[in-house]
């Protein structure tokens, strides 16, 4: 199985950007279909961002598309989330998750915290 580390969250203001990494070990991230999903201070999980296997289709929530990228660099066993412009809204736990199938997230890493000032 794969395990997944989160990194690359601070704080930083409205307007700015951040990149968050997901390092894999344990098994490739050509293996998995990546995804990030994120969880707001009282709120629930939610979808952010997640990318296939073939790294051909990516998928986005509304509200950070157009903002956000995902990418996949397998010579590294990493996957990225580019986010840019970033708004007080965006403030919440990063969290990068791995699915055999597509949809199935059952591999999930810590997390990483990122805070958007306004």
């Amino acid at each position: 199985q794969v395990q997944l580390v989160e990194s690359g969250g601070r704080l930083v203001q409205a307007g700015g950007s951040l990149r968050l990494s997901c390092a894999a070990s344990g098994r490739t991230v050509s293996s998995y279909a990546m995804g990030w999903f994120r969880r707001a201070p009282g709120e629930e999980r939610e979808f952010v961002s997640a990318i296939r296997k073939s790294g051909l289709n990516t998928y986005y929530a509304v509200s950070v598309k157009g903002r956000f990228t995902i990418s996949r660099d397998n010579a590294k066993n990493t996957v990225y989330l580019q986010m840019n412009s970033l708004k007080p809204e965006d403030t919440a736990i990063y969290y990068c998750t791995a699915a055999t199938t597509y949809g199935n997230w059952h591999y999930w890493g810590q997390g990483t915290q990122v805070t958007v000032s306004s």
